[in-house]
């Protein structure tokens, strides 16, 4: 592609340059819409979080800034912006500051400073405003058993001056994706908003006393009486439990269980204070995976119902409407996300857009508009405004974001489709470079999502196929068995099947591709992370029908992933338990065929990854190794299961292309300089 004019490439370097919407609030009133925009730092070695103020087709207005970064913005009643930042506190004295910043809840008034407003030593994790009345949920991470704030930070004072690190734990999990769950425990505190001026929050009251609540999702209804918790039940078999949903009197403290019979998850109140709305997931169990839904809680009676009786999709971010008539949520549906609403008393959902992944939604009072996040697979997160009324409408842009509108990307997209072998479509979205054609065909990428419950229907950040196409290959995103969008039948097809059924719709989906006259079937890679990872490992051992495959954050060993990863129980679902039948786990594991191996292989891992263990890659790399395999192994001692560091980033794209490249396309390995 050495015609392409360097205005119009799109690289790594181009990919980590630009803003990355992550949130979206809008104030009481409708009238300012702050987003959270992410950039890397000058010296390109983390993203940093900043907040921006939109408005239609302009230029958005930068209302934070500092090196740390700020985001988790809402507004309290009177317009003031909270948010959540490490930002030095300016009036902290020198014992404070030796403590190290941690998160801390912010406050910015109009027209005025920013000003700290919660700052607990174990940092805040998260909060929720009362739409009315401006009262606080804070989640924040205390000593177990702990009287409370100023208690803690006196524990771990003397931790630190005894130089003590060690934890102990009592509960299961120890920890999650890249952290341990200690030495602190996460509670959640309920606090008025203050009004004065230099008043802080010291000592918040505790909801759910002595309760650690990892995981929990929560909201307070607008007058602030009542918060909406989910947390673990407490069943005695590990593998049964779920995330019950609780309904908490914030003056008496008296708890109201709701729901506990199932995952549930997202909880919103609505904008009357008399009901919230939560997904709920089934506990699945070997034989059937579980479906989603949205439920409706009445906070009075506590009565529950489903709201989408007939709908065969997965719902996601439910917001409800100003006059508390509508819910509107968002699921995944043949490779989009749209924006769906269903009415509160019950009916069908109706679908409101057409093209793009939607997130983030922020209905107005106006009743008719509704701000979201919009990206399709040709087109980064961007701010919008939907037209309810009127849905046919395009959405607005909120805000002129010049690095966004300037990039041309270099793929032509297409949906192309396969046949599984029950006949079940299985459908795929092809990027070829522009000029790929019969007489010039394109090699073939192929990009297997993770999850396995995902789909490629948005924009990635992490596995960006157009950096690909921009290097000349055509990229290849299929939706095999288990992935979402396509309805229950797809995702029961591959359950607890992923080296049978998952990988025979992934060949069927590559060679449907390779027939087509611009892709160069006979010269093509597998490439995936997580899942993704698992199935080139998979593909590794059953079939030589690549010639290099990319393995990131993979599982290798199943029988022995259970008890290393984060969640081992989560697994006990879709295979069982490994106590008593180990069965499947020994069925789908790519470790027993390792001798098998011939294609060469990158293994790439994170030293924090604790949902895959870097064990897993340290024994496939064994594995390789001791048969042979012509492998590279590329390792991030700070990253965790993905590879966020814009510098790291740059490194991961200029490995794996060179690897490729390499191995298909028979060009030179250049080992990248920093490495």
């Amino acid at each position: 592609m050495e015609h392409m004019s360097e205005e119009r490439r799109f690289t790594a370097e181009t990919l980590i340059s630009l803003p990355r919407f992550a949130g979206l609030a809008l104030s009481n009133d409708g009238k300012r819409l702050v987003a959270s925009v992410v950039r890397p730092g000058k010296k390109r070695r983390r993203l940093v979080t900043s907040l921006y103020e939109l408005a239609p087709e302009a230029s958005p207005r930068r209302i934070t800034r500092s090196a740390p970064g700020e985001g988790a913005a809402a507004f309290a009643p009177d317009g003031s912006l909270l948010f959540v930042s490490r930002r030095p506190d300016p009036e902290a004295d020198e014992e404070e500051r030796e403590t190290g910043e941690r998160p801390a809840l912010w406050l910015l008034p109009p027209g005025g400073e920013a000003r700290p407003l919660a700052a607990p030593p174990g940092g805040v994790e998260g909060f929720a405003a009362a739409r009315e009345s401006g009262d606080l949920l804070i989640a924040a991470r205390v000593r177990p058993g702990g009287a409370g704030w100023r208690e803690d930070a006196e524990w771990e004072k003397a931790r630190k001056e005894a130089g003590v690190e060690a934890q102990l734990f009592e509960g299961y999990p120890i920890r999650l994706w890249d952290h341990y769950l200690g030495p602190r425990e996460r509670r959640l505190y309920f606090a008025p908003l203050p009004e004065g001026e230099d008043e802080r929050i010291e000592e918040p009251r505790e909801l759910l006393s002595g309760t650690p609540l990892e995981l929990s999702a929560y909201d307070i209804t607008p007058d602030g009486s009542t918060a909406v918790v989910t947390r673990w039940s407490t069943h005695e078999d590990l593998a049964a439990r779920v995330m019950e949903l609780v309904a908490v009197d914030v003056s008496t403290g008296e708890v109201r269980t709701l729901a506990d019979d199932a995952w549930y998850s997202s909880p919103r109140c609505s904008p009357d204070g008399r009901r919230v709305v939560a997904i709920r997931e089934e506990r699945s169990t070997p034989e059937r995976p579980g479906d989603r839904s949205l439920w409706l809680f009445d906070l009075s009676t506590g009565e529950g119902r489903n709201l989408l009786e007939e709908f065969d999709l997965w719902p996601g971010s439910p917001a409800w409407s100003p006059d508390s008539n509508i819910v509107f949520f968002t699921a995944s549906c043949d490779g989009r996300v749209p924006v769906f609403r269903v009415p509160a008393t019950g009916g069908s959902a109706e679908r409101l857009t057409g093209e793009g992944a939607f997130s983030d939604l922020c209905p107005a009072p106006d009743g008719r508009t509704v701000y979201a996040l919009r990206s399709t697979v040709g087109e980064p997160p961007h701010p919008v405004a939907l037209d309810t009324a009127a849905p046919e409408e395009a959405p607005r842009r909120m805000g002129s974001f010049p690095e966004l509108e300037r990039i041309e990307l270099p793929a032509r997209i297409r949906r192309v489709e396969a046949r599984a072998s029950d006949g079940t479509r299985v459908p795929s979205w092809l990027l070829l470079p522009e000029d790929a054609a019969p007489e010039n065909p394109a090699p073939l990428a192929v990009l297997i999502h993770g999850g396995p419950l995902n789909s490629w229907d948005g924009w990635h950040w992490r596995w960006n196929p157009h950096v690909f196409a921009d290097a000349g290959w055509a990229v290849l995103l299929p939706d095999p068995a288990l992935s979402t969008g396509y309805g229950m039948h797809h995702i029961r097809r591959g359950w607890g099947r992923w080296g049978e059924v998952v990988y025979d719709d992934l060949m069927r989906a590559v060679e449907a591709a390779a027939e087509l006259p611009e892709v160069d079937g006979g010269r093509s890679a597998a490439l995936g992370g997580s899942f993704g990872g698992y199935m080139a490992n998979w593909i590794a051992g059953h079939t030589e029908r690549f010639r290099a495959l990319v393995a990131h954050a993979s599982l290798w060993n199943l029988e022995g992933f259970h008890g290393t990863t984060d969640l081992g129980t989560w697994w006990e679902r879709e295979f069982g338990n490994p106590y008593q039948d180990p069965s499947r786990y020994r069925e789908n594991s790519p470790h027993l065929r390792a001798d098998r191996i011939k294609t060469p292989m990158l293994v790439i891992h994170g030293e924090l990854d604790y949902r895959v263990p870097v064990s897993e890659a340290l024994s496939l790399w064994t594995s390789l190794r001791r048969h042979g395999v012509e492998a590279k192994f590329l390792h991030f001692p700070d990253e965790n299961h993905w590879v966020t560091k814009p510098n790291n980033s740059l490194l991961w794209y200029q490995t794996v292309l060179g690897f490729i490249d390499h191995h298909v396309r028979g060009r030179r390995w250049r080992r990248p300089e920093l490495l």
